[in-house]
């Protein structure tokens, strides 16, 4: 097999300190959920200001606020909007699904992870678009196991878009995570052999993030030079969660 050394393994301690930054993330979506932040009427920019507020009440930074550039504190991507939505005064709208992505920065260590939330009343071939590509997620992480592979969790994901009729945007790939937000590998949404198969080993720690569209999974930069967006205008579905592989398996640190 390829070498790691450009893998930055973590140790069991490492692991556990990121367990506490992943702790802290999935409060703050429970938040989101248990406060009814993302909801018709609100804005982009408020879900973003609501974020990063929780992230400080913690005493932990925001991972993406001024990362490249970035302006906000949370990618909020919006229907078409598959991903880096920066959070605007747009407003939502019931029917509306809304992907927010979030990462912080505790004690060192990063943890980064995203849902897409179906506003109000959502159509129904959404609802199944929503429920698959989390389904896609779950699978990919049951394959975050010592002696599998990148190219086995790539087809995990892949499966259920193909199985599904749904585009899948493969310009996008999941990554590994630590000390820095996006550390080697790569981890694509497909069976992709663009780069060698990396067996996975104890101690790695991934962010993975199927991104499924109605439509096409072509996509294009827009015009703030940040949001990723469908090429036809069908919309999208975004999920991710910070995985540690340990010796039992998946350990899903930003888990709810």
């Amino acid at each position: 097999m390829p070498s790691t050394q450009k893998i930055r393994l973590k140790t069991p301690d490492e692991v556990q300190a990121m367990a506490a930054a992943g702790e802290d993330l999935a409060e703050v979506f429970r938040a989101l959920r248990r406060e009814g932040i993302v909801r018709p009427g609100i804005t982009a920019r408020e879900i973003d200001r609501f974020a990063e507020e929780r992230i400080v009440e913690q005493g932990n930074l925001p991972a993406f606020k001024g990362y490249h550039g970035f302006p906000g504190s949370a990618c909020v991507s919006i229907d078409d909007e598959v991903v880096h939505g920066i959070p605007g005064d747009r407003v939502i709208e019931d029917g509306d699904v809304v992907s927010v992505d979030i990462g912080l920065i505790r004690e060192g260590w990063h943890a980064d992870s995203a849902e897409t939330i179906g506003v109000g009343t959502v159509r129904p071939e959404v609802e199944r678009l929503l429920r698959v590509t989390q389904q896609a997620l779950a699978d990919g992480i049951d394959a975050c196991r010592p002696g599998k592979s990148l190219v086995d969790i790539g087809r995990a994901i892949e499966h259920q878009a193909r199985e599904n009729g749904y585009g899948l945007v493969e310009s996008m790939a999941g990554h590994g995570i630590g000390r820095d937000l996006h550390e080697e590998p790569q981890v694509f949404n497909y069976e992709s052999f663009r780069v060698p198969n990396l067996e996975l080993e104890v101690g790695m720690v991934l962010a993975l993030e199927p991104m499924f569209n109605l439509g096409t999974g072509r996509v294009r930069v827009g015009r703030d030079e940040w949001t990723i967006v469908t090429m036809d205008g069908e919309w999208s579905a975004h999920f991710e969660h910070t995985v540690a592989i340990t010796e039992d398996g998946p350990w899903v640190l930003t888990a709810r």
